[in-house]
């Protein structure tokens, strides 16, 4: 640790940064500077115009907020904050006000003690790898510009919620989920969710019943929407008689869904609901990413469109998207990424995307997700020092030879005709590898695992 008078920064000073944004622990990796330097470096960038300010609701919200907009003014760019909003909801207002950028400070479901920020270019999405790349490699080398030399101006924004409204029911039938009268519950766990949330479900002719309205980023329990996490929530949903449970996270980009009787559907499956409603009434090509269940793809090829894989990151999924003009796709924790709302992880077209369909079928959400292909997803992480990753994974491929690999993010490796796979990717904050598998059974999935462990050790 440094002394009191000591300039010397160590390694729990710094913030984990990302190809799309920081976090860290308000106070200790992420402070007031920091924030401000990071901003800067992203705003200074921009060109001369509107750059949106939104927070998901956390206690170190207000504080961060105004180091922010004080950053984005300081490079010449007028800050237009917008307050509380959801991750999906910047990207949307980023359009529509016409904003050159946005910062929404998040640390999306990490504990309550960070925060983050997250950045968007002007065309309203997370803003791509080599764009962030380089805000992060000014923001290292210290080395911001400012390209006028007047101070910018700082306003609010009053309405928030009304365009994203409009859009997401621009893509659901709006009439035919109101005449259903579905009883919802909504945990919104004192996140951002509820803000657009409430409206929505209200406007869709939903009895709602709140979780953790005010976003005051005091969680009920612990932010990431897991089975485990949500016990309590799936036990509400069963004895209030719910026809279906919606769970955010705290900036509500990813959904986890829990059926009338308090099963945890889950995030896995929401991109799949999505996914087989959205091609039932309009198919077109199908994204996902290496890390998500392969039900995406099963659907894709029952309903004869096209499906393409992306690395990890919503950033790379949405360029996958563009490139193929794909009607839909997410992440399989739970982001559904609709291009006619944004081009943003979105909870509230999930939501809108599971209404209707229930609707549209007749069906309850139970018997919608029995009716998708099954699979098991077992993850685990091995130890691993970066210099030693090439070398492992070739020895992974050399040893799993009959099945087919791929190396756009680490190395995932297909056995199509097990309907099995296994990715290895390392961490970029740890000294591990992940791996992921999935097959039609646990212990399948389980034993693919074990294998990948066995190679790593040798």
């Amino acid at each position: 640790m440094p002394t009191a008078d000591s300039n010397e920064p160590t390694a729990i000073m710094h913030p984990i940064i990302s190809v799309s944004g920081l976090r860290g622990i308000v106070g200790e990796t992420l402070t007031t500077k920091v924030a401000q330097q990071y901003v800067a470096a992203f705003a200074s960038a921009l060109p001369l115009g509107k750059v949106l300010v939104t927070r998901d609701g956390r206690a170190s919200g207000p504080m961060i907020a105004e180091a922010v907009r004080t950053a984005i003014a300081a490079t010449g760019r007028d800050a237009l904050d917008a307050g509380v909003a959801a991750t999906p909801t910047a990207g949307v207002l980023v359009q529509s006000e016409e904003c050159v950028g946005g910062v929404q400070i998040s640390a999306s479901h990490n504990p309550p003690e960070y925060n983050g920020l997250k950045l968007f270019g002007g065309d309203g999405r997370i803003i791509p790898a080599p764009a962030g790349q380089e805000v992060k490699d000014r923001y290292l080398a210290g080395q911001i510009v400012n390209t006028n030399a007047d101070a910018g101006s700082i306003s609010t924004l009053d309405d928030t919620t009304s365009e994203h409204l409009r859009r997401v029911e621009a893509v659901v039938d709006v009439e035919r989920i109101r005449a259903k009268k579905f009883k919802v519950l909504l945990d919104a766990n004192h996140g951002s969710g509820a803000v657009l949330g409430q409206p929505l479900l209200e406007r869709l002719g939903c009895e709602v019943m709140i979780l953790g309205a005010t976003p005051d980023g005091q969680f009920a329990h612990p932010p990431e929407p897991t089975a485990a996490n949500l016990v309590d929530v799936a036990r509400q949903v069963a004895e209030g008689d719910y026809a279906v449970g919606f769970c955010q996270d705290p900036d509500a980009d990813r959904l986890a869904i829990v059926d009338g009787a308090g099963r945890y559907i889950g995030e896995e499956l929401t991109l799949a609901l999505a996914v087989d409603h959205q091609l039932r009434q309009s198919p077109g090509p199908i994204v996902s990413n290496c890390s998500s269940s392969r039900v995406t793809q099963d659907l894709a090829e029952r309903h004869g469109v096209p499906f393409h894989r992306s690395a990890v990151g919503e950033a790379n999924v949405v360029d996958t998207m563009l490139k193929h003009n794909a009607v839909l796709g997410g992440e399989g924790a739970g982001g559904v990424i609709h291009p006619h709302v944004v081009l943003v992880r979105d909870s509230f077209v999930a939501m809108a995307m599971t209404l209707d369909a229930m609707a549209a079928r007749e069906k309850s959400l139970a018997e919608l997700a029995d009716e998708l292909p099954q699979y098991a997803i077992h993850k685990t992480k091995v130890s691993l020092e970066a210099d030693k990753l090439a070398a492992t994974l070739d020895a992974l491929e050399q040893h799993f030879s009959e099945a087919e690999p791929n190396r756009m993010d680490g190395l995932r490796l297909d056995w199509p005709a097990e309907n099995k796979w296994l990715l290895v990717r390392a961490s970029n904050t740890e000294p591990i590898v992940r791996l992921i598998a999935e097959a039609p059974d646990e212990a399948a999935a389980v034993k693919v695992c074990e294998a990948a462990e066995r190679v790593i050790g040798r």
